[in-house]
């Protein structure tokens, strides 16, 4: 079967989705379909092989000028088609892109009212590529939030439509005011056009059913994938340090993924820790620096030589040695995660989680055996969490990465996953 992944491109930061769907991608492709992974907006940013294709479609420099400049969706696209160049979009989102959600309301709209909207010829132009030269079997677009692009693939494409939803509602909640309304219910609206939803757990499928006014015989609950295979054998088995114990944070960097909660934690948990530490590493925007730089300045001058910030790896292989090192990952969000990708990523290199008891954490955590959740509405749930995991043995961690290659690993997901969208078709 011919499957295409429609994503969208993070402007150049490691996202959790586009890694997610560069995963799916490939995992399908294991398993013995032909998955398309077709970037929009940007091209993605991924720690393990690129599997997407070399062309972007709704390029965002043009996406965004279309909304923005009088006149522009009117010039001819030998004059704009240049700037859809995937080299040429990566090196403007080093300087000028923006994935602050409070800033694109109109933008978003525009997008979601498809071809009713000023991004008319972009999203004709994409449906042309998909309809007449890719002529896939399935679609699946990787969020909601290209679902005006159903305007007009719907009318041409007879095959099946699917939507994977994963953390939609985190972008819409951060919309200003005057935008949210509007644009959630074009998005509601717009998705009544998919022929079936994706989701990574239970909680999501529950939630989003809500959110979007949807029904629940439309789900479908497929796992997250994760290939542990390109992870160096040397790095699962390397011990930790005895003599200290590290409480890690590998996540983007933003206030809804709670880093504030750690640093903050620090101290009730020193007190009681004399040799812990607290590592911080992940993708920091550009939007957020002011804010966490603030944080951190605060906290190390509290606490100087015990909170560490080592910055965003490149290199998948210096992301698990980073996790290696830690002795539990703590990321105590205050969004509810849909996914939790970090989670198996930690539980790959032997490392167990501290993570709040919402979203999709609690099936996480149950489903590999180790680690806790711990509950956000008492006071010191987290510091006792924390205290707890430094007094386990460490050797009990020893069977996790098993328990993710079986759940979880791509050569078991890509079967499941084809079984189930076949089940769909």
């Amino acid at each position: 079967m011919k499957i295409a992944i429609i994503t969208a491109g993070g402007a150049g930061m490691f996202c959790g989705s586009c890694m997610q769907d560069n995963t799916l991608a490939r995992a399908l492709r294991m398993a013995g379909d032909d998955a398309v992974l077709v970037p929009t907006y940007t091209p993605i940013r991924v720690d393990e092989e690129n599997v997407s294709n070399d062309q972007v479609f709704l390029g965002g420099v043009n996406v965004y000028l279309d909304s923005t400049v009088p006149g522009w969706k009117r010039l001819p696209g030998w004059m704009t088609h240049w700037l859809d160049r995937p080299r040429l979009i990566s090196w403007i989102t080093k300087f000028g892109a923006s994935t602050d959600a409070s800033k694109l309301g109109p933008l978003t709209l525009d997008m979601l009212r498809g071809n009713h909207g000023p991004q008319q010829r972009a999203i004709r132009e994409f449906v042309d590529y998909l309809c007449n030269d890719l002529k896939p079997d399935l679609i699946i677009f990787s969020n909601a939030l290209l679902s005006g692009v159903l305007t007009e693939l719907r009318p041409r494409y007879a095959g099946k439509i699917l939507c994977l939803l994963q953390g939609d509602d985190i972008f819409l909640e951060e919309l200003s005011a005057d935008w949210k309304q509007p644009v959630l219910q074009q998005m509601q609206n717009n998705c009544q056009a998919f022929d079936g939803f994706l989701t990574h757990s239970r909680y999501y499928q529950d939630f989003m059913i809500d959110y979007l006014k949807l029904t629940a015989e439309k789900f479908r609950q497929i796992p997250l994938t994760i290939d542990s295979t390109t992870i160096p054998s040397q790095i699962r088995s390397a011990s930790p340090d005895s003599d200290r114990f590290r409480i890690g944070y590998f996540a983007r960097i933003c206030p809804q993924k709670g880093v504030q909660n750690l640093l903050s934690a620090a101290a009730d948990v020193f007190p009681s820790l004399p040799n812990a530490e607290i590592v911080i590493a992940g993708f920091l925007p550009e939007q957020h620096r002011p804010w966490f730089e603030q944080l951190l300045h605060k906290a190390t001058a509290i606490f100087p030589g015990r909170i560490h910030w080592l910055g965003s790896p490149a290199e998948r292989s210096e992301k698990f040695q980073i996790l290696r090192d830690f002795d539990v990952l703590c990321v105590p969000t205050d969004y509810h995660e849909p996914k939790g990708l970090y989670v198996l990523e930690a539980a790959v290199a032997g490392i167990p989680s501290i993570v709040p008891s919402h979203g999709a954490f609690p099936e996480l955590i149950a489903a590999l055996g180790h680690g806790s959740t711990y509950d956000v509405a008492s006071r010191d749930g987290l510091v006792q969490a924390i205290i707890t995991a430094a007094s386990q043995e460490k050797s009990a961690t020893t069977t996790l990465p098993d328990r993710v290659e079986s759940g979880f690993g791509i050569s078991t997901t890509g079967k499941l996953i084809a079984t189930i969208l076949r089940s769909l078709n």
